[in-house]
Order: C-alpha cells, then structure tokens, then sequence
C-alpha cells in the first residue's frame, strides 16, 4: 500500500513512517528520563526534545541539500523548486550521518542524555522498520498482469509492450494539478531514456477527455492508456495521484513515487533501471553531470 485514505485526502505512506518514527523517539527519551532525579527530570527531558529535535531537522535539511547538490544541473534553471519536496528528492546517507553527529555532539555535551538518546534513537529506528514493512514499502512485487487500452480503444498488455525492458507506470488523469506538473518532465525523460518504457495510465477519464487535454500540451507522451476502472491502482495499492511505479527489466517493482517528479527526482528513481551502458543511460548521466 503506498497511501492511506484519509477522507477526500490520500497521504503517502512514507512521510508518515517517519512522523510516526520521530514520534517514537521523543516518547522514549521522555520516558527513560523519567528515572533521573527529580530534580533534574524536566531539565533533562528539554534537552533530550531539544537534542531530538534539532537532528531531525539537521538530518532532513542535510539529506535534501546533499540530494539537491549531487543533481544541482536539474535545478539550476527553477532554483525555487528546491523548497519542493513533494518530489521526494533525498539522499538518506548524509543526513542519517548529519543526525547523528548532532546527536554525538550533544551527548558529549550533556554525557546524562546518553541513555535516554539511545533508547529513543532505537526505539524511532524500529518503528520506522516496522511501519515502513507494515505498508509494503521495501517489497519487491511483480508488475501487475494488466490488459489496459489505448484511446482508440485497442487492449494493449503491459506485458508485450514492456518486453524484457524496465518500465515506468504513471498513474494520472487531467484534473489532477500535480499530475500536470510533472507531465513535461516525463516527456524529457522518455527521449533520454529509450530504453525504458514510460507508460501514462489515465485514471477513469473518457477517451475524448484525456484527448482533448493532450491535444493541448506543447509535448508528446508516448504509451498514453486508458484505465477506465482504476484497476491499476487497485493492483499497485495506491489511492492517490499522480502515483509512479518503477520496475525492472524482470518486471519487479524496484521504486515507488505518490506526488509530482521532479527532473532530478526522476532521474534518481530511474538510475539503475536502464540496461548498463546503454546509450540512454549514458545520455542521462551526462545530462546529470
């Protein structure tokens, strides 16, 4: 599952691992300080929030700006889009590292936090694993058997068109903002990457309906299909839109993406699919350079 209904709103289920891992953590380091002396417990409860805090800040302003850094190139042109993380732009490493220098720092500062610090580092930890194992995040299905049609109505299988190459299924439909947002970027991506098959799985629109938008659009987008009853998003279990699934060229489900794409973010998703030292791959990562 990668959203959670939530009235008309379908929240990613990514993002809420971690508010529910952060959550966790701040818990923890509360409740072992709660042994200290009591004249010392709210003191030392502040300065564990305070500590707690501050890495997760650090952590997540590192991880965007090493992620931003390494694909500056995608963002130099709208450098504005770099306060846009809905595009799930993150490099983990560095700001795991960020968050537990800061960590490291304030322990050594205050060597009475390290208990409590620990606890509710390892306490956030696994619940971050639990939840994210919960919703399916780290599985690795098989791309869903799916007979779609294009909009002249003709059944197209997922299977015969993707043929042994990775593909990117996107999940769309013309009255969804994000989901327009982010089309030019798939049109870039679908030249650059030829050996990838990009295919846009319109959701319960009417032929003439998803038309009449394209007609409008100063690009092209290849393998436009039409899924008149949501079964692709049953199958991938998504609830929300614009939703994008990346699969290999054994058709397993590598990554997923709820939310717009941005150039860089796509790119980084994409990184891995391509056959190695194909001219697409090539192209991309010099594009990247």
């Amino acid at each position: 599952m990668t959203t959670i209904p939530l009235g008309p709103l379908a929240l990613p289920t990514g993002p809420l691992a971690w508010l529910l891992a952060l959550a966790v953590t701040l818990g923890v380091a509360r409740l072992v300080l709660r042994r200290a002396p009591a004249g010392e417990r709210a003191a030392r409860a502040a300065a564990a929030s305070d500590a707690l805090w501050l890495a997760a800040v650090v952590g997540f302003a590192v991880a965007r700006l090493a992620f931003v850094l390494d694909a500056r190139w995608a963002y130099a042109a709208s450098p504005w889009s770099v306060l846009d993380i809905r595009d799930g732009g993150w490099s983990p490493l560095p700001g795991v590292a960020a968050a537990l220098a800061v960590l490291g720092w304030r322990i050594a500062r205050r060597p009475a936090l390290r208990v409590a610090l620990a606890s509710a580092v390892t306490a956030g930890a696994a619940t971050w694993a639990l939840v994210s194992t919960m919703f399916g995040a780290h599985d690795r299905p098989p791309r869903p058997a799916l007979v779609l049609q294009d909009l002249r109505g003709a059944p197209v299988d997922l299977e015969r068109l993707a043929a042994g190459r990775p593909m990117v299924l996107n999940l769309w439909a013309s009255w969804c903002p994000p989901c327009r947002e982010e089309m030019p970027v798939f049109a870039q991506a679908q030249v650059a990457w030829c050996d990838v098959v990009f295919v846009y799985a319109n959701q319960a629109e009417p032929a003439d309906v998803a038309e009449r938008f394209l007609a409008q659009q100063p690009y092209r987008l290849d393998h436009v299909l039409l899924d008149t009853g949501g079964q692709a998003a049953k199958a991938v279990g998504s609830r929300g839109l614009p939703t994008t699934l990346f699969y290999d060229g054994d058709g397993r489900l590598q990554r997923r993406h709820v939310g717009p794409l941005s150039a860089a973010s796509l790119a980084a998703n994409l990184k891995g699919l391509a056959p190695a030292g194909s001219a697409a791959g090539a192209a991309s990562e010099a594009a990247g350079r």
